[in-house]
């Protein structure tokens, strides 16, 4: 059986794991990078322990409204976040993310992990948003 498409992302963040496990787990801080450069999320909740849900409601460019959601399968807390991640519009399309902080002097460095793609066309625009929300939460963290 082929593997499904996939991608990683590594990126370092000038601030500590814990602040930027926080940017990904509380709502408040996560309205302020989720969603496209010029159109901030809307909508954040999150229930962070395994078995728990998160739900983000955010608008595009474009003014389009998009809708993610998924199960916690893995919380360590300011180390690793592993989750379902699900868009409303095509729910049947499940992928997992997978979160990994290490400390880095005064950094962080940020392994973002996309799997279980349907397609490479759906990876290669979660490159493009994946890459877009990382700098929002960049900026958000500065």
């Amino acid at each position: 059986m082929a593997s499904k498409p996939s991608l990683a992302l590594k990126r370092r963040l000038k601030a500590p794991p814990e602040k930027i496990y926080e940017a990904w787990t509380v709502p408040e801080k996560m309205i302020q990078w989720w969603g496209a450069s010029d159109a901030p999320s809307r909508t954040a909740e999150a229930d962070v322990r395994v078995g728990g849900r998160f739900h983000v409601g955010f608008r595009g460019n474009d003014d389009s409204q998009h809708d993610v959601g998924g199960i916690y399968r893995e919380v360590v807390p300011n180390r690793r976040l592993v989750f379902s991640w699900a868009w409303r519009t095509t729910p049947e399309r499940e992928s997992q993310v997978t979160i990994d902080l290490k400390a880095d002097g005064d950094s962080t460095i940020l392994t973002l992990t996309h799997e279980q793609f349907v397609d490479d066309k759906a990876r290669d625009d979660h490159v493009v948003g994946w890459t877009t929300a990382l700098d929002n939460l960049e900026r958000a963290l500065a």
